[in-house]
């Protein structure tokens, strides 16, 4: 592309140039059918005009190859563009084992970021070149929408649920962030920058950022202040299930079905307790709506998370 009239942002992820090349092939597909149907229109109306008021036009008894030709033909191109955009879709959708994992928080009218390690930053997100980097998203009022168009990713933060994208920068730069959502008076100021940095000045970064505590340690924190510790016991039977590497595994639940433990089921299991109990165990524990932000609960997940397996997994009544 021209630099000094660029069409497309700069392409700065593994994904974007199979984004930009289908996008392409619908336009130059859409011009070309758009040209195909006017210039038939003209030379019909020109071939086949009456040219005196008496004319009666032939007529038309139709052909087998020729309806066969403009049924079969769009669906076949049709049918490629499909089996394109799946395959791009789904390569796009499942992040490649050992990600870096960010949680981000959207807000009116802010992004707020936390990394595993600690450190915190608001509309800000630093990131190593050459490293698949999974973002799992939550809001804590309206929908919001994380777009990075340099990246050609872009995933909706939906009020009660989990979200996540993932993107693999290619070069390192400043990138702008935006929310592609509306979501309120402010909208348009709801921005950011991802830095893509190289290794070495990523590493550095992430020593030298204001660090806390991570974020399973502030998650084991207000595990224990919020009293979870009493009936989720890892050394004898307690009121609910021991949770020491239940993260990943299959949860038998009282009506019988299996579900993974999962970021969304655990979410749900903090918040919503009565709605999947697990077999073996009663609905005893009070939710915590209203108690917990979305960065608590986050925190409260990857201590969950951290926690190895330790005896056995009451998964099973």
């Amino acid at each position: 592309m021209w630099r000094g009239f660029p069409l497309f942002p700069e392409a700065a992820s593994t994904i974007a140039s199979g984004v930009d090349t289908i996008y392409l092939f619908l336009v130059a597909l859409s011009l070309l059918l758009s040209a195909g149907i006017f210039l038939a229109i003209f030379y019909f109306a020109v071939r086949f005009r009456r040219r005196h008021p008496g004319e009666v036009p032939a007529p038309v008894h139709g052909s087998l190859p020729l309806e066969l030709f403009w049924s079969f033909t769009p669906f076949v191109i049709m049918m490629i563009v499909f089996g394109w955009g799946t395959s791009l879709y789904f390569r796009n959708y499942n992040p490649p084992a050992g990600a870096m994992e960010i949680f981000v928080v959207g807000k009116q009218w802010m992004w707020k970021i936390q990394h595993p390690e600690g450190q915190r930053e608001i509309n800000e997100l630093h990131v190593p070149v050459g490293q698949p980097v999974k973002l799992t998203l939550a809001t804590e009022d309206v929908i919001h929408s994380f777009y990075v168009p340099a990246f050609r990713v872009k995933m909706d933060a939906i009020p009660g649920r989990y979200t996540s994208l993932w993107f693999h920068a290619t070069r390192p730069g400043r990138y702008h962030l935006f929310c592609a959502e509306y979501c309120g008076n402010q909208h348009s100021k709801m921005g950011g920058t991802v830095h893509v940095l190289e290794q070495p000045e990523y590493e550095a970064w992430i020593s030298g950022a204001a660090r806390g505590r991570s974020m399973a340690e502030s998650g084991e924190e207000l595990f224990q202040r919020l009293g979870c510790f009493t009936c989720h016991r890892a050394d004898m039977p307690g009121r609910g299930p021991v949770l020491e590497g239940v993260f990943g595994n299959p949860v038998t639940l009282q009506d019988g079905r299996r579900v993974i433990a999962d970021e969304a089921y655990l979410r749900e299991s903090i918040l919503n307790p009565g709605v999947k109990i697990v077999a073996g165990y009663r609905t005893r524990m009070p939710t915590f709506q209203g108690q917990i932000n979305e960065e608590q609960l986050m925190q409260i997940i990857a201590y969950i998370k951290s926690l190895p397996p330790k005896g056995r997994l009451d998964t099973e009544p």
